[in-house]
């Protein structure tokens, strides 16, 4: 039985998908680590509008139930309080990235040996 590695070609790093693989993680985590400042502000940005329209809509669906209407401005947390919390923190993509870098690093060099 032939294998794909029996051929008498070289190891060619660039041919594996592996390597890419590897390749595209690591230009992800130095992306991350490029955008990470301008990220937290537009997250917080994002973040604010959805936590503003749903207290609005808790506020409307209170209203129409025919309970008294609260003042949103009183109810709203303070920026510093709320900063330092995201619902979608930055680390989880640099984690994510850098685990598919971590096993493609691993599979390229699994490969790069079973050639040898």
């Amino acid at each position: 039985m032939a294998t794909e590695h029996d051929t008498s070609e070289p190891f060619r790093i660039v041919d594996s998908p592996w390597f890419w693989g590897l390749a595209f993680s690591l230009m992800a985590l130095v992306g991350i680590g490029l955008i990470a400042k301008k990220f937290d502000v537009r997250q917080r940005q994002v973040e604010g509008r959805f936590l503003g329209r749903q207290q609005a809509a808790i506020e409307r669906s209170r209203r129409s139930a025919g309970l008294p209407p609260v003042d949103l401005a009183e109810e709203a947390h303070d920026r510093e309080f709320a900063q330092s919390r995201r619902i979608v923190p930055l680390w989880t993509l640099a984690t994510a990235a850098g685990l598919a870098a971590l096993g493609s690093s691993v599979m390229l060099h699994r490969e790069w040996r079973s050639t040898r």
